[in-house]
């Protein structure tokens, strides 16, 4: 009973999906919309994406970049610019969730030993809202992005172009609250060697090894070589399937935990939606009086709905009622601020969160309320010069 409630609570998104399919199938019955609307292109490009940066992430490869770029830099609003605009800039390309699995515990540590504890809340709220806007960028930097891209027909210049003027306005206004933070500007830290995962595994004598198993060097080499097929099925040079098909064969023969660490809660929950979208989608009343309240509206419905259950399943569900996806992209990666829930990558940070939750949660609110409607007021300026 115990294991299905800490089950219940960690996976409560992939249940409601799980859920909404199979009522929505019972009672509207299957239809050419429920198996068409499942879009296995988005379901194995995010499943190669994330064996790559599980791999990456084993051997350390993230935060080591952020060990080199304290070890240049000096001073307060130095250290806190590193710490909050490394999981911005990585978000871009790592993924949302990644940046901040990585870069929020790395932040602990450094506070740490700075001795500036009396920071760590306010840090991990912006390096939260970093993540989360940094992702909006490009395709690959959160799962709703990578979907919309794959049915909105956008190119990549058109996505980055859409999202160009919000990503640049957030990183403004990112540096600013940097800026705002006391602190006494003589900050100087210097951090340990800690061994990768990878490394601890090797120094453990009772483990076997794996005689495939490949060197540090040579894990770079290919893990990047990964990531530069998925950029290719990305922008759609090459097809999926073959990038999912290399990328499970490799790991299959030379990591398979790599194949364990998958997040398939989120696959299963693109899936649930999915089928649950395709369900409505055979309700032509239904689609049709949903799609006349989107007409205009899609922006702020998509920031509406993320608040309540999210920002992915809010661009699975209203994607599937109107062809103005762009808009839809807009909203639901603004929609990501505000509450705790509205990007469920947050629930990272607030988990890494030791005492002072309340106060947590308070200022991660207004601060991220207060970056939401500066970036609805770019969006209303944007739209008066039809931009």
């Amino acid at each position: 009973m115990t294991s299905i409630k800490a089950f219940l609570k960690k996976e409560i998104v992939l249940v409601v999906a799980v859920f909404l399919a199979v009522v929505s199938t019972i009672a509207c019955g299957p239809s050419v919309y429920t198996y068409s609307s499942i879009d296995l292109n988005t379901l194995l490009l995010l499943f190669s994406l994330m064996c790559v940066m599980q791999a990456f992430s084993k051997i350390g490869f993230f935060e080591n970049c952020g060990k080199k770029l304290l070890g240049i830099v000096k001073g307060d609003k130095g250290l806190l610019l590193v710490l909050v605009l490394l999981p911005f800039f990585f978000g871009m390309f790592i993924t949302n969730d990644v940046a901040l699995i990585t870069f929020v515990p790395f932040a602990i540590i450094v506070l740490k030993m700075a001795g500036k504890e009396n920071l760590l809340i306010k840090v991990i709220v912006l390096q939260t809202i970093a993540a989360n806007l940094g992702s909006m960028m490009l395709p690959m930097g959160n799962p709703q992005n990578l979907y919309l891209y794959n049915i909105s027909g956008l190119t990549l210049g058109d996505f980055v172009i859409t999202m160009l003027p919000y990503t640049i306005a957030a990183l403004v206004l990112l540096v600013i609250c940097v800026f705002c933070i006391k602190g006494n500007g003589k900050t100087e830290v210097k951090i340990a060697h800690e061994p990768s995962v990878e490394e601890k595994a090797d120094e453990n004598p009772n483990k076997k090894a794996n005689p495939l198993a490949l060197s540090k060097s040579s894990s770079y080499i290919a893990f990047t070589m990964l990531f530069a097929i998925c950029l290719l099925a990305v922008l759609k040079m090459i097809p999926v399937s073959g990038v999912f098909a290399i990328t499970l064969v490799f790991f299959l023969i030379f990591d398979r935990q790599i194949l364990l660490k998958v997040d398939y809660s989120l696959l299963l929950t693109f899936v649930g939606f999915f089928v649950f979208v395709g369900n409505l989608k055979g309700l032509e009343s239904f689609s049709s009086f949903l799609g006349s309240i989107l007409e205009g509206n899609e922006i702020l419905l998509s920031v509406g709905l993320s608040q309540i259950i999210s920002n992915v399943p809010a661009a699975l569900l209203l994607s599937g009622f109107t062809e103005n996806h762009r808009a839809i992209l807009i909203g639901v990666n603004l929609g990501g601020l505000g509450t705790l829930i509205a990007s469920m990558a947050s629930l990272i940070s607030w988990k890494q969160v030791e005492k002072d939750k309340g106060k947590y949660l308070l200022t991660f609110t207004w601060m991220g309320l207060m970056f939401l409607a500066v970036l609805l007021a770019l969006n209303y300026l944007l739209g008066l010069f039809g931009a």
